[in-house]
């Protein structure tokens, strides 16, 4: 049997797939003690420091929290939707797992992506499939029968319409560039140089862009607990609350991985690091991973530097100073086409 032949099979496929989920939990594990620990470093918090040795147990108090709650449902919630909802959440972070590839192994000069399937039309998939979750979002507010939650979830609508137009021209001057709307052909197109280069206006865009449909400060308004409480999530508890935040993370995670993907050169390295065969299947992931990581460490620590912006400061952002950005950027990267750059 040829490599191309198992690495290519389907049933192969689904338990990599698996795993890769498996990855991503823990991984947004990892990302939320990490934050609390940041966290409590840059605002002197005692709690993060002082579970367990330097912090460890912090998680597992969280934890042992989440699940010892009492699970609550208001009087007049609609108990379908209100319970629902979350399946919604983690569903979209499912969906979007699916087409994103999580390093690769290079044998022989041959790259293989790890990924569980690999479309064509990938980045227009990941880019529909997240939106999803805004459904989630509003069918937890509008059946929890609470003000604030609906007013959380037209704030996000109101974010999330800003900021999709200005992300969605980013994505696309990317495919035109690359010629594909693969992401795994996107992230190969970058060998050598990154699209970071080519378009740097296009990362800042897409990467405050991003940073808003994350929902992460300054941008969460969705939630802003001093005007709203907690926003769409108010009348969540326990792991309805958990799960709703879990799915948070990860979308943290597979935001960081776009990111690494469309400009930052995903797993391209010189051929002379990858011609020895263990090198070749360890080095590209472990280069792309850690690009994630301190794309990930880059967005904790604005969260947690900046103040919040006000709606209206949210909505001018994104209208008047993103998408005229976004709409030069795609003439540059039309402007190069022709010129044959």
């Amino acid at each position: 049997m040829q490599l191309e032949d198992i690495i290519y099979n389907p049933l192969l496929r689904g338990i990599l797939g698996l795993c890769l989920m498996g990855g991503v939990f823990l991984g947004a594990m990892a990302v939320v003690w990490f934050e609390r620990k940041l966290s409590a470093d840059i605002q002197q918090r005692y709690g993060p420091m002082r579970t367990g040795f330097h912090g460890l147990l912090q998680l597992v108090a969280d934890a042992i929290k989440l699940f010892t709650k009492e699970d609550i449902i208001p009087k007049n919630a609609d108990r379908l939707l209100f319970v629902s909802a979350p399946i919604l959440l983690m569903g979209s972070v499912f969906l979007m797992l699916v087409a994103i590839p999580f390093g690769a192994i290079i044998i022989n000069g041959v790259t293989y992506p790890i990924a569980a399937t690999d479309m064509d039309i990938s980045v227009l998939y990941i880019e529909a499939v997240s939106a999803i979750s805004v459904i989630g979002i509003f069918m937890i507010a509008y059946s929890a029968n609470n003000k604030y939650s609906l007013l959380g979830a037209f704030r996000n609508f109101a974010r999330m319409i800003g900021y999709e137009v200005p992300l969605g021209i980013c994505i696309v001057s990317v495919a035109i560039m690359a010629g594909s709307l693969n992401i795994i052909e996107i992230a190969q197109a970058q060998n050598p140089l990154w699209f970071i280069i080519k378009q740097p206006i296009g990362f800042i865009v897409f990467f405050i862009a991003l940073m808003a449909d994350m929902g992460r400060l300054p941008f969460d308004q969705n939630e802003s607990e001093e005007e709203l409480i907690a926003g769409w999530i108010t009348e969540y508890t326990g792991m309805r609350f958990g799960l709703g935040f879990f799915a948070e993370y990860i979308h943290l995670i597979l935001g960081s991985m776009l990111i690494v993907l469309l400009f930052l050169g995903g797993w391209n390295l010189p051929a002379a690091l990858t011609s020895n065969v263990i090198l070749g299947i360890i080095l590209p992931t472990a280069f792309y991973l850690g690009k994630v990581a301190l794309v990930i460490l880059t967005i904790i620590m604005i969260r947690w530097a900046v103040p919040r912006y006000r709606i209206d400061q949210v909505v001018d952002l994104s209208w008047k100073r993103l998408l005229p950005l976004a709409l030069l950027n795609l003439g540059w990267v039309i402007a190069l086409g022709l010129l044959g750059v």
